[in-house]
């Protein structure tokens, strides 16, 4: 799917009104099927550039094209059949806790399918071969059915971007997809997105805080800094000098986010214990 953003501005879902716009007046040409990284220090507008793309927030200034249409000038259904066509991965995957792998993966069909497979596939999941293989790609064919909230917290983002190759969107969205994993767990994890991507012709946009991560994987590299366009560039002229001025002030985000414990099965709840007087 082919992108173009004119003078583009946006808020933070979560901002208050008379905030700044964590995204000013940004231009931007992508051909369908790109691949391209978007990396700079924190608040610097990425995840709001991703909910523009993804028609989740409307743009405060300026215009959003996707495939040649303007999502916010479009009739309610024809919106919703185009959010149909984007795939959107948020770092922290809304996945419930209580439902089985197999489930969750198959949900990134659900824009391609009818309701009625919709509603008999949470019961009753007919591509089951399909979640396995996107699984596989991410070392969790064990997972398979297993229930989310006995996975560890890289498991779970694994799974979140397993839905990603069993959907069939024209335009990926991947919010720092990285967060919870390991480095080599990491490299397979962008490896596997990549090259999904590529085989069925869509674009790819992801967001990164591994900078050397985005330089090896995406040929195209755009770096945010303050809402701004600090530079938009081949990977291959995204120099060390480029790099310590847009994370001025930020330099220990360079390396990518501390490694939390994340990969270690999820804590059992513990009951309350009340006292009544």
């Amino acid at each position: 799917m082919k992108i173009r953003l004119d003078g583009v501005a946006g808020r933070h879902p979560a901002a208050k009104r008379d905030a700044l716009a964590a995204l000013r007046g940004r231009s931007l040409d992508v051909a369908a099927g790109e691949q391209i990284a978007i990396i700079g220090p924190s608040g610097a507008g990425k995840t709001t550039l991703l909910h523009l793309l993804a028609c989740a927030l409307p743009p405060s200034a300026g215009s959003v094209q996707l495939g040649e249409r303007n999502p916010w000038q479009l009739p309610r259904r024809q919106l919703q059949r185009l959010r149909g066509e984007l795939f959107l991965a948020p770092q922290v995957p809304p996945l419930p806790p209580r439902q089985r792998v197999v489930t969750s993966v198959l949900a990134g069909r659900l824009p391609q399918i009818g309701l009625w497979q919709s509603l008999r596939s949470l019961f009753y999941p007919t591509a089951i071969a399909q979640a396995d293989a996107a699984l596989a790609h991410f070392d969790l064919s064990d997972k398979l059915f297993a229930r989310v909230d006995r996975l560890s917290g890289g498991e779970r983002q694994r799974v979140g971007l397993a839905r990603a190759l069993v959907t069939e969107a024209s335009l990926l969205l991947v919010d720092e997809p990285l967060s919870a994993l390991d480095p080599t767990r990491g490299q397979q994890a962008i490896a596997s997105l990549t090259q999904a991507a590529r085989e069925r012709g869509a674009t790819l946009v992801c967001t990164l805080h591994h900078v050397e991560m985005a330089l090896q994987h995406f040929p195209r590299i755009i770096g945010l800094r303050d809402g701004e366009l600090a530079f938009d560039l081949p990977a291959a002229r995204v120099t060390p000098e480029r790099l310590q001025a847009l994370y001025a002030q930020h330099l220990h985000e360079l390396g990518g986010p501390a490694h939390e414990p994340l990969d270690l099965p999820a804590p059992a709840v513990r009951p309350a214990v009340m006292h009544c007087r």
